[in-house]
């Protein structure tokens, strides 16, 4: 029995416990079962119908538990699932970016973009996007995902066909060159990680030991390089801190005294955020500069105090 034919027999059952799968976090792709279900469409071996209703009703459920998970737990959903990425330093800070900037529209195409799209249902429950809009714009996007995928795979049904009978015939060669380069493609990203982490090894200063610091007058500036969309679901800071994002260091850099230690400081994993705008900075010619260990939640957690943000201070 060919792949297709196999497909045809299970092709509902298998597309949607790979989806299924695929949002709930791990990283399963199920875009080439998609294109391969257009392709049975094309054959007139499955309905139009299975092949849009079956990815709804298989990223609905898991979408939705992570909808509630954001509501309920706030950004830790978001630390845990950037953990499981491939690339965990800029999940958090790409998903912001992308929902800051377009809303709930981000869901329309959230499915086509590796990680956002099991990423950006939580943060749809972070910033208090009401159930009713979220489900309307997921099952919106992921219509617009299956029905993409679907008709790349009906345009190219006839070719479809051909490469699977290629498979057919040398499969173990197929598999072999498929696995090298997953293998390979995981191996670049993690060299590429280590290399990003070396970077990034820097001396950083404990909550404790800047509290003294600003206890005894010593001149410091502290400055919050969270993004905007966590400004706002989240307005504490610590008191007298600047708002200062490394997206803004090309036109602002200058702002920052260059007399005095700079305290940075944020609430994503690692505090990865605050070393590369230290990084950045240091490029600039700004030495005198470092992460705040354990960031603001490592500072709130020590009960020292916090005042609320209510506007944009500057340097």
């Amino acid at each position: 029995m060919n792949a297709l034919q196999f497909l045809a027999d299970h092709g509902a059952t298998v597309l949607f416990w790979v989806i299924f799968v695929e949002q709930i976090g791990l990283p399963i792709p199920a875009i080439p079962l998609l294109i391969a279900a257009g392709a049975l469409v094309g054959a007139g071996k499955m309905t139009v119908a299975t092949a849009l209703l079956v990815p709804v009703a298989a990223s609905l459920p898991p979408d939705l538990a992570w909808y509630y998970l954001g509501r309920i737990k706030g950004g830790k959903v978001l630390g845990f699932l950037c953990r499981l990425s491939l690339e965990p330093d800029s999940c958090v800070r790409d998903t912001e970016n992308v929902f800051h900037r377009n809303g709930p529209r981000a869901l329309l195409l959230a499915k086509f973009i590796p990680g956002f799209s099991t990423v950006a249902p939580p943060l749809a429950g972070i910033v208090g996007m009401s159930a009713a809009t979220f489900i309307l714009y997921d099952v919106g996007g992921t219509l617009i995902w299956a029905g993409v995928s679907a008709g790349v795979g009906a345009l190219f049904s006839n070719q479809l066909e051909h490469l699977v009978g290629l498979f057919d015939q040398a499969r173990g060669l197929v598999l072999t060159i498929l696995l090298t380069a997953v293998g390979g493609f995981i191996g670049y990203k993690y060299y590429h990680r280590q290399k990003f982490l070396r970077h990034l090894r820097m001396a950083k200063i404990s909550v404790e030991e800047l509290k003294r610091r600003l206890d005894d007058g010593d001149a410091i500036s502290v400055v919050d390089v969270r993004h905007p969309l966590a400004l706002e679901l989240d307005p504490e800071t610590i008191p007298g801190a600047i708002n200062f994002t490394m997206e803004e260091i090309e036109h602002r850099h200058h702002e920052i005294p260059r007399d005095r230690d700079i305290v940075l400081y944020c609430t994503c994993p690692n505090e990865v955020s605050s070393a590369r705008t230290a990084f950045l900075l240091k490029k600039k010619g700004i030495h005198r500069v470092r992460p705040l260990e354990g960031g603001l939640d490592a500072w709130r957690e020590r009960k020292f105090p916090v005042e609320r943000r209510s506007s944009n201070p500057t340097v």
